[in-house]
């Protein structure tokens, strides 16, 4: 879907933001550009849209030249959302998100219903349609500004640290949002991060670029924690890529067993056999439970066996009721399982993220 060709790009004081840049973006998925300020992620991901453009090399976004196409009609066709949104204040929240298709010459009501449609999909209510940006909360303001870019339903969305300005608690949300938004709408998007563990959780696949605009690897996620090409990508990962690793697997191939009776820690359930807490059968002692369904990960089981009085995570169906409990010695055999058939290269069952092709050697540079 977006092809780089040996894409150099020098600007007039001499520096280079962007060596030699090669690499496939495939239609559909989300691929991630990740690494350090001045790294060059940024400039790679606006020459898309001709924000800024190459000095060298060839960019295509569906088989078309960039450097053929008009700027503006090009942006107009590539969806675009920066961190803080980027909203017109002096628009309506309905209006704001109307904008490219009006551009695009749709009439008002068209616009504008489009406008109400979108702005419930990223979760906010048709009364926010009436707000000014400067009515709505961080959070608020940046599903906005996504429902900006998918106004026109372009192809292709950039995205450059959209969720950077916001607290680690709506960040997380934003990212839950952008996954369920992509399984319903299968856009191919080029997500711009300096955050390791936001590049895991959002990407297809990860290219990682280092200082002077040289990408140094770019592979599934997967791939990249448990082999990477070398110190640099390694050290970049961080100490706990063990556990970003972990993840990428799903809880639900783990077994799981009744909850053990006679210990001191009780689970207490409501009338609907929904986990409550775990209360200390010898005193008012009380501990809060989070229940895990099949498609949290292991790093959330791990998590949970942890801070559990008990050494267990709490399992639940589709429906929030008790279907079992796993002990944290199963977690670990399950985790060694995964780790290892990472390190193989073997398939993990229950995986969290769809096994995908590795990035072509040439992608790769050992800098």
């Amino acid at each position: 879907m977006i092809q780089f060709e040996a894409v150099h790009k020098r600007f007039p004081n001499g520096t280079t933001a962007v060596h030699d840049l090669t690499i496939d973006m495939p239609e559909g998925g989300v691929t991630v550009f990740v690494g350090s300020s001045g790294c060059g992620k940024t400039t790679s991901l606006r020459m898309i849209n001709r924000m800024v453009d190459p000095t060298s090399g060839t960019i295509r976004v569906g088989g078309r030249d960039v450097l053929e196409q008009d700027a503006a009609e090009l942006r107009r066709s590539i969806g675009y959302v920066i961190q803080q949104s980027g909203l017109f204040p002096h628009r309506t929240v309905l209006d704001n998100i109307a904008t490219v298709p009006l551009l695009l010459g749709w009439g008002r009501k068209k616009a504008r219903a489009t406008a109400g449609e979108l702005l419930e999909r990223v979760g906010l209510s048709a009364e926010m349609g009436k707000r000014y940006p400067h009515q709505l909360s961080g959070g608020q303001q940046q599903r906005v500004g996504v429902a900006r870019a998918l106004a026109a339903d372009p192809p292709v969305l950039l995205m450059d640290e959209p969720f950077g300005a916001v607290d680690p608690v709506v960040r997380a949300q934003l990212q839950d949002e952008l996954v369920r938004l992509q399984k319903e709408l299968n856009k191919t998007i080029v997500f711009v991060t300096h955050d390791i563990d936001e590049a895991v959780r959002l990407g297809d696949r990860i290219a990682v670029f280092r200082e002077g605009g040289h990408l140094v690897q770019c592979d599934t996620p997967a791939e990249l924690l448990a082999r990477p090409v070398n110190d640099f990508v390694a050290d970049f990962l961080g100490a706990e890529r063990g556990l970003k690793l972990l993840s990428l697997t799903a809880l639900a191939d783990v077994p799981q067993g009744p909850v053990p009776q006679g210990g001191r820690w009780e689970l207490v359930l409501d009338d609907a056999r929904r986990p409550l807490r775990w209360q200390d059968r010898d005193s008012e002692a009380s501990a809060p439970v989070r229940p895990l369904r099949d498609t949290d990960s292991l790093l959330s089981a791990l998590n949970e066996s942890v801070a559990s009085p008990a050494g267990l995570a709490v399992r639940v169906d589709a429906q929030g009721v008790l279907s079992g409990v796993t002990s944290r010695d199963d977690i670990h055999e399950r985790s060694g399982a995964a780790h290892a058939r990472a390190l193989t290269g073997t398939p993990t069952p229950g995986s969290a993220v769809p096994a995908q092709e590795s990035a072509d050697p040439k992608e790769r540079d050992s800098a």
